[in-house]
């Protein structure tokens, strides 16, 4: 099954509505890696809100597309974690490391553009606050 992925500027946004076998899984992750190297993408959202289960393989293809998204220079989110799958991934030693996570899509989008802000040098005004405060 094919997921779209879709482009708003420099992000790419791809949202999986449906369990993937692992063979789909396998090619979700290269048309993302593929996908970000044509655009030259600055960041990449995974939206898994719909997943009620996310199995130990899937939770590997998500950890190595993050992690080599990253090798291209994007900047990754998984957004949209359900709370029994959080808690699946930990209890199976599967925690999703050097992978950022946002409750929502509208936190990924946040979070990801200041991410891309940070990298870029550029202070935005939530960080600011932030840095004042500390």
């Amino acid at each position: 099954m094919k997921i779209p992925i879709l482009q708003l500027k420099n992000i790419l946004l791809a949202s999986i509505q449906v369990d993937l076998t692992d063979e789909d899984a396998l090619e979700f992750q290269s048309d993302v890696l593929r996908k970000a190297a044509e655009t030259d993408a600055a960041g990449i959202i995974i939206d898994i809100t719909a997943l009620d289960v996310v199995d130990s393989f899937m939770a590997r293809i998500l950890n190595e597309t993050a992690t080599m998204a990253q090798l291209l220079g994007a900047e990754v989110v998984i957004s949209g974690m359900q709370p029994a799958v959080a808690l699946t991934l930990v209890e199976m030693g599967r925690e999703l490391t050097h992978v950022k996570t946002a409750l929502n899509l509208d936190q990924g989008l946040e979070k990801l553009n200041n991410c891309i802000a940070a990298k870029n040098g550029i202070v935005t005004p939530r960080e600011g606050n932030r840095r004042d405060n500390d």
